[in-house]
């Protein structure tokens, strides 16, 4: 099963004095920003585990391993479903030019569960939304819906709400709403998601 982890983006834990500016590294969730060292939120022994364990998460992409995505659970109640972080994937060193971007974080995830409950999660989606177009307001926002393409039968959909910054980095906010008998079946989790991804990261993503 592929972990659905990304950031629940709560207002109450915005925290970087900055907060209002319109760079998106400019601002903390949890002490935590773009551009931040892995290191100095988890030792370097428990960064390999990670990397190890989750190396082989993404075989569809042209690079599979070039990145690699760190978990943390528990790491607050909002964050009921978790949240990760990518970085790169210092386990090869062909991807390593510069010593110091080892464990750059490039992108933070996290999700909030809301299990058969759509329209609370688009309450919720709509009160960030609201927050995030003030914070942000010369970032171009683009709104979506569409099917979810892990479900075959067409029945799941993503309700999603973009901000695209100068820099080529996104915040995407969006409720997952699955079929039931699908989601039971493949075993996953629904509810409010929210993404800040630079823009390496999105690039990667793309060239698959």
């Amino acid at each position: 099963m592929k972990k659905l982890l990304i950031l629940l983006f709560s207002i109450l834990l915005l925290s970087s004095p900055s907060v209002f500016a319109d760079d998106i590294s400019d601002f903390e969730i949890e002490g935590m920003s773009i551009g931040d060292n892995l290191l100095d939120y988890m030792t370097e022994e428990e960064i390999l585990e990670e990397i190890e364990l989750n190396k082989d998460d993404y075989p569809y992409l042209n690079e599979p391993n070039k990145y690699v995505e760190i978990y943390f659970w528990n790491v607050l109640p909002t964050y009921d479903n978790g949240l990760s972080v990518f970085v790169k994937n210092n386990s090869t060193n062909q991807y390593i030019t510069n010593k110091n971007e080892k464990y750059t974080i490039l992108s933070i995830y996290g999700m909030m569960n809301y299990i058969e409950d759509f329209d609370s999660c688009l309450a919720k989606k709509d009160e960030i939304v609201s927050e995030l177009s003030k914070m942000f307001p010369n970032a171009q926002k683009i709104e979506s819906d569409f099917v979810h393409p892990s479900d075959p039968s067409g029945k799941s959909i993503i309700d999603r709400i973009s901000f695209h910054f100068d820099s080529g980095a996104e915040v995407n906010t969006e409720c997952l709403d699955f079929d039931e008998t699908f989601r039971i079946k493949a075993n996953q989790n629904e509810g409010l998601i929210v993404s800040i991804l630079s823009e390496e990261i999105i690039n990667w993503f793309s060239d698959y």
